[in-house]
């Protein structure tokens, strides 16, 4: 009888035993209830750091295509998507996890995150949810109200001001920082160079008062840490590793009906720019005819005003460039800046014109122009020796490049632009539209009567599921039912 107890004491634990045990298995190992943030912030960062395709690159007059039309080469543009709230959401969840382990660096990096897609879902849109946005898990909010573009702005600004607080005498090491490698005080400088982005981005409001941009930027330019070399570039470095690789590496895209476009290449040769070598190829007739790489005339671009079936047979005739070759055949061509020091050497020099900042425009440009060389000097494999420094001076004493503080306002801008233009190449997204937008610098060749729009219709998803929201937030910016491409936004008007 006391073996019989035994045994059933036995069963008994083997029984619940297993059931703990099959509890284990049925638990979902893809929904763990808590994480370190340091796995959030490697998956975050290389997703917002990484190489945003070439759709802006055909917008902004750098690219053609000739096996088919190119919606954004020829603005005919409609919805965009809020897929960036995708990863607002990866970064809410980081930020709540920072917030549990307490730990400053982390909830300091979630804040410039959240800046960096907000201020991008804006320029996309306009207003757009902010406020009570990604509130569905906390709160049930499935429907959230738009905040106006200016609302936005103001807590976009606030939380790159205390991202820079948090990080201030910030002396942890950050795990799972594939930028900085863990270095805090490179990030506090990202995050006041980019404060300055936007409220250069805001230009047009310089005199709202309550906005204080002039201010702001001064007070940031004179008293917090920012770039100061390309050391502090915002970059992504590649490695010949899956899932590490240049974004554009093996993209079919390059070997078909992708080519250079005529305005980008004839700006770049007017002004005698070895930039060009880097970015594009010679044309299939240069190259049979013997022109050297370092050879002008063995460039040339598509119009993108033709049709793309005329490009095409100038294309087929051998006289058009693609993009060079090294973009999409090596898996570590130079990194992606998500803000690279050269970008904000551009932005105090437009600050300096605009007189908001003290120190002169000419320092601030030609620092900027020589970054975007040395940037190419140290990742352009086997084209260093056309870009170094002093290829770089030489090209900054060009007639259509050099820069004097006595030149008009209009002038300085526009060389200031151009420059900033032209380092944006498979580089910074969709920057250099926005610049376009805001200064109308530099011009864009455009059928006469169809201006580029201004921004993005909102998705299809909102009409569906937030109806009331985005009908009363189009209402409101433009007008009822003009949710259109080319209506102005208030960062604009």
């Amino acid at each position: 009888m006391k073996k019989i107890k035994i045994l059933c004491h036995l069963f008994i634990l083997i029984t619940l035993s297993a059931c703990h045990d099959l509890s284990d298995i049925n638990e979902n190992p893809n929904n763990v209830g808590q994480t370190h943030p340091q796995l959030l912030l490697t998956n975050i960062a290389s997703k917002a750091f990484t190489v945003q395709g070439t759709s802006a690159l055909y917008a902004s007059r750098m690219l053609v295509q000739t096996d088919g039309e190119s919606n954004n080469q020829y603005y005919n543009w409609n919805r965009a998507s809020f897929g960036d709230y995708n990863m607002l959401g990866e970064v809410t969840k980081m930020m709540q996890e920072a917030e549990r382990i307490n730990s400053t660096e982390y909830i300091a990096l979630a804040k410039f995150f959240r800046a960096y897609y907000f201020y991008n879902l804006s320029l996309t849109f306009g207003d757009i949810p902010y406020s009570e946005a990604l509130q569905g898990e906390t709160a049930e909010n499935y429907a959230p109200t738009y905040d106006s573009q200016k609302e936005v702005f103001i807590g976009i600004l606030k939380e790159l001001a205390e991202a820079n607080e948090l990080l201030r005498d910030n002396t942890n090491l950050i795990a799972g920082d594939i930028i900085f490698g863990g270095n805090t005080l490179k990030w506090q400088k990202l995050v006041n160079s980019f404060r300055l982005k936007v409220l250069m981005t805001l230009s047009k409001k310089e005199g709202d008062a309550q906005l204080g941009i002039k201010e702001s930027f001064a007070s940031i330019y004179a008293n917090e840490p920012i770039m100061v070399s390309n050391e502090d570039n915002g970059q992504l470095v590649y490695a010949d590793e899956e899932g590490s690789r240049y974004a554009e590496f093996n993209s079919s895209s390059y070997g078909s009906g992708m080519y250079m476009s005529a305005t980008f290449v004839e700006r770049l040769k007017d002004r005698q720019d070895p930039r060009l070598f880097i970015f594009c190829g010679r044309t299939k007739n240069a190259k049979e005819a013997g022109l050297a790489i370092d050879d002008f005339n063995a460039y040339e671009g598509g119009d993108p005003l033709a049709p793309y079936a005329e490009v095409n047979d100038k294309a087929a005739a051998g006289d058009v460039s693609k993009v060079n070759l090294r973009y999409s055949t090596d898996p570590t061509t130079e990194p992606h800046n998500l803000m690279g020091y050269w970008e904000l050497e551009f932005i105090l020099a437009e600050a300096a014109v605009r007189g908001w900042i003290a120190t002169p425009a000419k320092t601030h440009y030609e620092n900027g122009v020589k970054a975007s060389f040395s940037f190419y000097n140290d990742y352009a494999k086997n084209f260093e020796t056309y870009v170094d420094a002093s290829n770089a001076a030489t090209y900054l004493s060009g007639s259509l490049v050099s820069f004097e503080e006595a030149f008009p306002t209009a002038k300085k801008l526009e060389l200031i632009l151009t420059q900033k233009y032209f380092t944006s190449f498979l580089q910074s997204g969709w920057r250099m539209y926005f610049d376009h937008l805001r200064t109308g610098y530099p011009s864009f060749a455009q059928t006469p009567g169809i201006t580029p729009p201004t921004r993005w219709m909102y998705p299809q998803s909102e009409y569906n599921n937030n109806t009331a929201n985005v009908s009363k937030a189009i209402e409101v910016q433009f007008g009822a039912g003009n949710d259109k491409i080319r209506e102005i936004s208030w960062w604009l008007q």
